[in-house]
């Protein structure tokens, strides 16, 4: 399957006239301004993408930060960037497409074809010299339809009992439990294996071939025909872990509520240090 989509394939596509429709997902942990940033510069023709109120939706605390959104919801969202049935769909951010990725699996979560990541996002666009659009961009109203269930989910009973491969895409010291800057409670899912998402980029933030990330996953015990789960703090970054995955030639399911919800059941044990040595109930 066909995950990323270079610069210059897009700037082929553009002037061609190709149905594309460009979505801008800024969004970092800890920076509430994407809207602004994207008004001070993007892609000609891309439309913003609020993370916080399209991308996810609202619940308990034991649901975790960034719940899926309800299905109606996110047809109202893909409508309004202008999707219709039949469109290719480009997404990228500014920070390696770790939020970008999350864009691009709920569509595929939808049933909407034809979604790529933008490989090195708007780091490679400028990188290539191109024009930047200021202000905000309004899309003609899309006709297309949703219907979740197109990519796996697992919820927090199925990553408690899963027997597969559980990846944890977060930084390696909040998987140790060495630190949690945001959740109630430090360390892991007792079982998972340490994947912090950032080594699935290089130095550009473009993804790594796929020959080396099909390499770095098999060291972690990916297989092929194996089963295979992601989570993260939240349910983005671990979108951007099965993108690579993805691209390495394997498939996995997410865990939505990952670390967010886990945390947050007091009955669900902890485990901490490098290879979840210690487990606390």
């Amino acid at each position: 399957m066909t995950v990323l989509i270079s610069v210059a394939e897009l700037q082929q596509r553009l002037p061609a006239g190709a149905r594309t429709v460009l979505l801008d997902v800024r969004w970092v942990l800890g920076d509430p301004h994407g809207r602004r940033h994207y008004l001070a510069g993007h892609i000609p023709g891309a439309v913003f993408v609020d993370l916080g109120t399209e991308l996810a939706g609202h619940g308990e605390p034991r649901d975790g930060r960034h719940p899926l959104p309800a299905e109606a919801d996110f047809q109202a969202s893909v409508r309004r960037w202008g999707i219709n049935a039949g469109d290719t769909v480009v997404a990228y951010d500014d920070a390696g497409a770790t939020a970008a990725a999350r864009a691009w699996w709920l569509l595929g979560h939808a049933g909407i074809d034809h979604v790529y990541l933008l490989d090195g996002g708007l780091a490679a666009w400028r990188a290539a010299h191109l024009a930047l659009a200021q202000g905000e961009e309004q899309a003609e109203t899309g006709d297309a339809v949703v219907h979740f269930g197109a990519r796996a989910t697992v919820d927090t009973d199925g990553a408690a009992d899963w027997t597969g491969i559980l990846l944890d895409a977060r930084a390696g010291e909040r998987y140790r439990g060495e630190t949690e800057p945001v959740d109630p409670r430090a360390g892991h899912i007792p079982g998972a294996v340490s994947a912090p998402t950032a080594q699935n980029l290089a130095a550009d933030a473009t993804f790594l071939p796929a020959a080396e990330l099909r390499a770095r996953f098999a060291a972690l015990g990916v297989a092929e025909g194996g089963e295979v789960a992601v989570y993260c703090g939240s349910g983005v970054t671990a979108a951007h872990q099965i993108a690579a995955l993805e691209i390495a030639g394997f498939t996995a399911a997410l865990y939505p509520g990952s670390w967010s919800a886990w945390s947050n059941r007091p009955e669900r044990p902890v485990a901490t240090g490098a290879g979840g040595d210690r487990v606390e109930p």
